[in-house]
């Protein structure tokens, strides 16, 4: 291969124009120079590239052939300094971020909209999954920053700071009735069918280690998959279920559920967005992080 791509420039000049003459007024070098990278391109290539014709520089058949790779070179060297200044004036570009169905509902949904009227240019992807997941999808360098919910596995890497405050709680129908109003101790749930989420999320793990220092081991009637289907299942009757209280605001609202209380206080969570700081942020991603920051201030 030849070491000194500046050839390989001139090269394409003097194909396209033809000429090397207009190729040393575009490249604002000598005539001689033009000269030169051509004699020297073919001394290292082994064959010769143009003949001289009373029209101008012509391809010899082995010329014509490396133009045509040449040239594709140099349309996506274009294409790609096309592109970069697009992403620099925030025209064109990707944001990826991980999100769970409540961080995304409760609280990103708003910026990733003000987001898209201000850079409609850029695409936004959200890899959906509980919070364990999205800081594996981080690691992995699958997403820019991850929006997710107390507590988590902090490492060395990660930067964080929190965004939005969660409550859990514990809801119920009329099947339950009779627990409204009344201040129950956490070791009542044994006796009541819960619906829980599954094991494998933040939200889960939360409230088992604050039941467990409560002395308690609870075995859900139900574990589903979506804090949704939590509200759903409860608004059949079919047990207490515990989910972050804005899934079931609109319901408590309206009086068709009742959260239950409690001798003591399950503590509230935090939303936090995270990033790895192994890595570089692009400068879309930097500027919604940017907006969720000022936002918050």
């Amino acid at each position: 291969m030849v070491d000194n791509l500046e050839y390989y420039k001139v090269f394409f000049h003097v194909g396209r124009l033809h000429s090397i003459t207009l190729a040393a007024k575009e490249l604002s070098i000598s005539q001689p120079a033009v000269s030169q990278s051509i004699h020297q391109l073919e001394r290292n290539l082994g064959c010769t590239l143009f003949q001289r014709t009373a029209r101008g520089m012509k391809f010899t058949a082995e010329g014509d052939l490396l133009f045509r790779y040449i040239e594709r070179g140099y349309e996506q060297i274009e294409l790609g300094e096309q592109r970069l200044e697009q992403m620099l004036h925030l025209d064109a570009g990707e944001v990826r971020i991980g999100a769970s169905d409540m961080t995304l509902r409760f609280f990103l949904l708003p910026y990733l909209e003000k987001f898209h009227e201000l850079y409609p240019g850029i695409k936004v992807t959200v890899t959906n999954g509980p919070t364990p997941e999205t800081l594996t999808y981080l690691d992995q360098d699958r997403i820019d920053f991850g929006v997710i919910s107390s507590p988590f596995q902090e490492k060395e890497n990660y930067s964080f700071f929190p965004v939005a405050e969660i409550k859990d709680t514990f809801v119920a129908g009329r099947k339950f009735i009779q627990y409204k109003n009344k201040t129950l101790d956490f070791s009542d749930l044994e006796k009541i069918p819960l619906i829980m989420l599954e094991g494998k999320s933040s939200t889960r793990s939360y409230v088992d280690a604050f039941l467990s220092d409560c002395g308690l081991e609870l075995h859900p009637e139900f574990e589903l998959a979506t804090s949704d289907m939590i509200v759903q299942f409860a608004l059949r009757n079919l047990g207490v279920g515990c989910v972050m209280k804005n899934f079931a605001d609109e319901f408590l609202d309206s009086g068709v559920l009742f959260e239950l209380r409690f001798n003591k206080i399950l503590p509230s969570r935090q939303i936090c967005v995270v990033t790895d700081d192994s890595r570089p942020l692009s400068l879309a991603a930097s500027k919604l992080l940017e907006l969720i920051k000022n936002d918050r201030k």
